[in-house]
Parts: C-alpha cells; sequence; structure tokens
C-alpha cells in the first residue's frame, strides 16, 4: 500500500501545480516539474526516515508508473499528429526544422565538450546536450500560437510542420545516443551505417503495416466503433512496434510513436477516433502524464544553479538563440518578414514531453552520475539540461506576445 500512498501523493501534487501553470497560461508540464522539484527539496529537509514520502525519490515502483506515462506521452504525440502532415510539409518548413536542429545541436555539442571533464561517458554527454537543446515540443507549439491567435497563420502552420521534421529527427538522434551509450563511443561509419539501417528498417516496417495492412484491419474495426476493442488494438499495436524497437536494439519507445501516427480519424472512423483521443488523454494528462513530470522534478538539483551558474547560462543562451538563429534565418530567407521570423525561432525554442523523455532514458542508462559523485558539472548536468527545459519552456510564449504584439499575422 506504500506505492499506492506514494502516486496518490505525486499525483494531488503534480494536478495542483500543472492547474497552478495553466492558470499563468503555461504548460501544466511546467508545473508539475517543479512540484517535482519542491518535493524533492521537501524529502530533503525532512530526511528518508518519515514514512511513505522518504523514499518517493527511491522509489522502484513510482519510477515504473512513470515509465508507462512516458509511452503514454508519445502514443499521444503520434495520434494528435497526420503521416500526411509530414509528407505535405513544403521545403520551408523542412529547412526551418534542419536549421533549428543543426544550429543549437552544434553550440550544445561545444558547449559541453568545453566545460565536460574527460571521462569515458564525455562524447555520449555532448552528443546528449547537443539532442536537448535541439528538440522543439510540437504540444507547447501548439498551445502557445493558439493562444495568440495565430495557429492557423502562416508562421504558426510553419513551425508546427517544422516541429514534426524536428521530432522525427530527434527520434533518429535518440537511436544514434542509445547505441552510443551502449558501445561507449561514437559510431565508426560502418556502425552508422548497420545504425541507420536498423532504423530505416523500423521506420519501413511500421509504416508499409501502417500503410496497407492496418487500413484493411481498421475497416472492420471501423463498423464496429466500438472504441474499447480499438483502443485495446491500439495499445497492443504500440507495444509490439516497442518489442520490435527493442529487438532492433532501438528504445521501445518508438514503438508507441509509431503506433500512434497511422491512428487516424480516416483508417478508424470520426467517432470511434475522438473517443479513443478524448480517453488517451484523460488518462495521459489527467493521471500517468502528470506523475512522469513531477518524477522528473524528483531529480533536479536546484543547486546546479549555485553550483554550475556559468555553463547554466550558457546552455540556455544556446538553447534559445540556437533556436532564434537557426529556424528564423531559413524562414527568414524563404519570404517572412523580420517578425514573422523572429516568430519561427522563438516559437520553435519550446520544449516539453520529448526532450524529457529522451533525458529519463539517458538517465535510467547511467549517463548522468550521482550528484557528488565525480566533477560539479557532470554530476549537475542531467538538473541543468532540465532547469533549461523549463526556463525556455517559460520564456516562450512570453517573448512571442512581445514579437506578435497586437497585429496579426499574414495568413498566407
Amino acid at each position: 500500500m506504500e506505492l499506492v500512498a506514494q502516486i496518490l501523493i505525486a499525483l494531488i501534487l503534480a494536478r495542483a501545480f500543472g492547474e497552478f501553470a495553466e492558470r499563468f497560461r503555461q504548460p501544466s508540464s511546467v508545473g508539475e516539474i517543479v512540484a517535482g522539484i519542491i518535493l524533492a527539496g521537501t524529502l530533503v529537509w525532512v530526511g528518508e526516515d518519515v514514512p511513505i514520502v522518504g523514499q518517493m525519490v527511491s522509489a522502484g515502483g513510482l519510477e515504473e508508473v512513470a515509465n508507462i506515462g512516458m509511452f503514454c506521452l508519445v502514443l499521444l504525440a503520434g495520434v494528435d499528429m497526420e503521416p500526411r502532415e509530414v509528407a505535405e510539409s513544403s521545403g520551408r518548413s523542412l529547412s526551418v526544422a534542419l536549421g533549428g536542429i543543426v544550429v543549437p545541436f552544434s553550440g550544445g555539442l561545444v558547449l559541453a565538450w568545453l566545460f565536460l571533464p574527460e571521462s569515458d561517458l564525455r562524447q555520449t554527454q555532448a552528443l546528449l546536450v547537443g539532442v536537448a537543446v535541439s528538440i522543439t515540443a510540437i504540444p507547447a507549439v501548439v498551445k502557445m500560437f493558439a493562444e495568440v491567435g495565430a495557429l492557423h497563420s502562416r508562421v504558426g502552420k510553419l513551425v508546427v510542420s517544422a516541429a514534426i521534421f524536428d521530432d522525427v529527427i530527434g527520434l533518429f538522434l535518440l537511436a544514434l545516443i542509445l547505441a552510443v551509450i551502449e558501445t561507449g563511443h561514437i559510431p565508426d561509419p560502418t556502425a552508422f551505417a548497420f545504425l541507420l539501417a536498423k532504423v530505416v528498417a523500423f521506420f519501413g516496417v511500421t509504416v508499409a503495416l501502417g500503410v496497407h495492412v492496418y487500413p484493411k484491419v481498421s475497416r472492420r474495426m471501423k463498423a464496429l466503433q466500438a472504441a474499447a476493442f480499438e483502443f485495446s488494438a491500439l495499445a497492443a499495436v504500440a507495444l509490439a512496434y516497442g518489442l520490435l524497437a527493442d529487438g532492433l536494439g532501438l528504445h521501445w519507445i518508438l514503438g508507441g510513436f509509431m503506433a500512434g501516427l497511422f491512428f487516424e480519424k480516416s483508417r478508424v472512423g470520426v467517432r470511434a477516433y475522438n473517443e479513443i483521443r478524448l480517453v488517451l488523454g484523460a488518462i495521459t494528462f489527467g493521471f500517468l502524464g502528470p506523475i512522469f513530470f513531477l518524477s522528473i522534478g524528483l531529480r533536479v538539483e536546484l543547486g546546479a544553479i549555485i553550483a554550475v551558474p556559468i555553463f547554466l547560462i550558457f546552455l540556455i543562451a544556446i538553447a534559445f538563440f540556437g533556436k532564434l538563429v537557426g529556424a528564423g534565418i531559413p524562414a527568414l530567407l524563404t519570404g517572412l518578414d523580420r517578425r514573422e521570423a523572429c516568430a519561427v525561432g522563438i516559437g520553435m525554442s519550446a520544449r516539453g514531453a520529448v526532450e524529457l523523455a529522451v533525458l529519463n532514458i539517458a538517465y535510467q542508462a547511467g549517463l548522468f552520475p550521482q550528484h557528488g559523485q565525480g566533477d560539479s558539472i557532470a554530476a549537475y548536468l542531467f538538473s541543468a539540461l532540465i532547469l533549461m527545459g523549463v526556463i525556455t519552456t517559460l520564456l516562450a510564449p512570453i517573448l512571442l506576445r512581445l514579437v506578435l504584439g497586437p497585429r496579426s499575422i499574414g495568413q498566407q
């Protein structure tokens, strides 16, 4: 019953802080992470001898619930996308996405290489920093532009479609990180080609099944309009894809994304899609997701602000200005004016569940030393990356409103 009590406490705190964050027009995930940070600080103060709550940081059961939450978040991200959105996005979106990845990734890689101490994990940690600062969160992007009434403007559509490309590329980078964690070094050309072949094989199999097999099955389920059965089928496909990814040496979380990607209204029916989207969203955002985000906050050391302030400042600067320059300049070169290009760069700087999922996977793989072990920057690296994600997510909507002002964005 101790685990049940821990889940109850985590859920109440996470939902309360998440609701508080939304009142200030911030993603609920930010408030849920803050809840975990405050809870972690409280646990340090009260000690581990306090019944139930004292063991929450090290509770394995709570971590397993958080992993299910991470899986549901990625599954929901796939459900919210449509394959045709990826296929039909223009070259402008792809150039914005590539620029928004290459510039911050390069900056993060250089920063980590300069600051991190020499160790067996240095290469992998530097690669992870580059990936963390280059990720854009689609849910945060959609929410920001919807709040300012610009979601269906040419800027809003551009940023959302670019964020989709960003996440797809991020999935490949995640596979690369896992390969580096497993081998301890950057893959040589042969190993890199083999890794690329496994990634292509995974996406090839899942796309082929999604395009050619799933429609035939879904037509029969579409006639039934049985939401419960459809939900079970979606979960089963996601888990099967996860096993396939794991068998290829990739992370099982990719299975959830690909299963959700081909779960479309045209394939399963509008009624079934809406019902399952509602149920999945309620489970994810109302129960499992908050616990996942709180568990992330539980691992954050606020001492990173004092211990590694220079590194943290540079990290945040690269994460924000890397997106502003990397995504903004291609937008400017493809016909947008300066204000619109600036809005694109700011919009692409918001992080979210994907970045936190990547960091969580790296944490579980032992990529971060525990607090007090080794060099201070390496020991506080995980906390610094979480703080970077939270701060940039807080800054993005504020700055977006300042840039857009009272004028509307072009509807071209």
